[in-house]
């Protein structure tokens, strides 16, 4: 059955392409070998010409142990030296992370591709399998980088691609990418390909090892926490920090009665309060997109009223954890609307919660 389907492939490529053979383009034969052997790509690789009035673009086609490479519209005339070199690599990148590690990242591939498309699919599948993508895209680039051993004529064969001119400036365009960044935090609103300017700077930060390079493109492909549009990685993550900010929460021993541990042993049947400080916690928090904040106000409101032997205390320590997270405002609306009570008590605890939280603590 494989072999029948990678024949079949085969076929239909020639029957679709003009095939760019070694004794007619010898040069371009010579250049693909040499970017195979620099990313370390063992298996024979075929290059095509689409028919038709396409676009720029190359694209691979992956059979185990070969690559087949298709350049559509006038790529092939309109990148030079080290930027043909670029896109060669780029797409053998491809191949390379495809035959990583017995196949797993094909695997996982096609796996969330078929995850997406199904009709039972959540909006979380169909985030994992773009925000895979993207980075896919990201390990692509960087062989391109590799491949070509020139940071501008990578960038250039990029903005070549995407804009169809002749002549670029690769310096000019990746000061445009920086100054893109120095007016506005951006994030990629892309389904499989980050923005031109993500990816060159990216590229730029690569090549220079720049140490903030893993967070800057966590927070450009991923954007902020964001409730609504976590996908299955960032629902892992989500409830980690709800476990951390419970051990958090709950750390004080006061706060530690029956009811209260009980209540968070059901949202995780293993948990324990936290034993010293979590110092990041807050910051890593305090920037999340409304569905979160609302999310975090409703975890403090919960625990805030959940033991009433424990009088006041508790929302005395929500109002306080509202505060450093940057939601005071919402959660005391929240509060005064869920919990009954009026305004002039429930600004008397406001006012009182440094107090009634240090003689808590003496009392425990």
């Amino acid at each position: 059955m494989r072999n029948e389907f990678a024949d079949n492939l085969r076929t239909e490529m020639l029957k679709a392409n003009y095939r760019l053979d070694a004794d007619g383009h010898p040069e371009l034969a010579e250049r693909s070998a040499a970017v195979a052997q620099r990313l370390g790509v063992t298996a024979p690789i075929t290059l095509y010409q689409a028919a038709g009035g396409l676009g720029m673009n190359a694209m691979i086609c992956h059979l185990p142990g070969e690559a087949h490479i298709v350049f559509s519209g006038p790529i092939l005339a309109t990148l030079k030296g080290a930027e043909l070199d670029a896109v060669l690599a780029h797409e053998l990148a491809h191949h390379r992370l495809w035959d990583m590690d017995d196949g797993d990242y094909l695997v996982a591939d096609r796996l969330l591709l078929a995850a997406a498309n199904d009709p039972r699919a959540a909006f979380s599948h169909a985030q994992t399998a773009r925000r895979y993508r993207l980075y896919t895209e990201v390990f692509a680039d960087r062989g391109a980088l590799v491949g070509s051993g020139d940071l501008e004529a990578t960038v250039a064969a990029l903005v070549k691609t995407e804009t169809g001119l002749p002549e670029v400036s690769a310096s000019s365009y990746l000061r445009q990418a920086d100054e893109i960044f120095s007016r506005e935090n951006a994030t990629t609103k892309s389904l499989d390909h980050p923005e031109t300017f993500i990816r060159a700077r990216a590229l730029r930060l690569w090549s220079e090892s720049d140490p903030s390079l893993e967070a800057w493109l966590t927070a450009t492909i991923e954007g902020p926490l964001a409730l609504d549009e976590l996908d299955l990685a960032g629902q892992h993550r989500m409830a980690q920090l709800t476990r951390r900010f419970l051990a958090e929460l709950l750390r004080p021993a006061w706060f530690q009665s029956t009811p209260v541990l009980a209540h968070a042993q059901a949202f995780f049947p293993d948990f324990t309060p936290g034993s010293k400080p979590d110092e990041s916690l807050p910051d890593e928090l305090r920037f999340a997109d409304s569905a979160t904040r609302e999310y975090l106000c409703y975890l403090l409101l919960d625990f805030a009223a959940l033991d009433r032997d424990l009088e006041d205390v508790p929302l005395a320590a929500a109002l306080q954890w509202s505060e450093r997270l940057g939601i005071a405002e919402q959660f005391e609306k929240l509060a005064l609307k869920e919990l009954g009570i009026g305004k002039r008590v429930f600004n008397k605890i406001k006012k009182e919660a440094d107090s009634l939280l240090r003689q808590a603590e003496v009392r425990s």
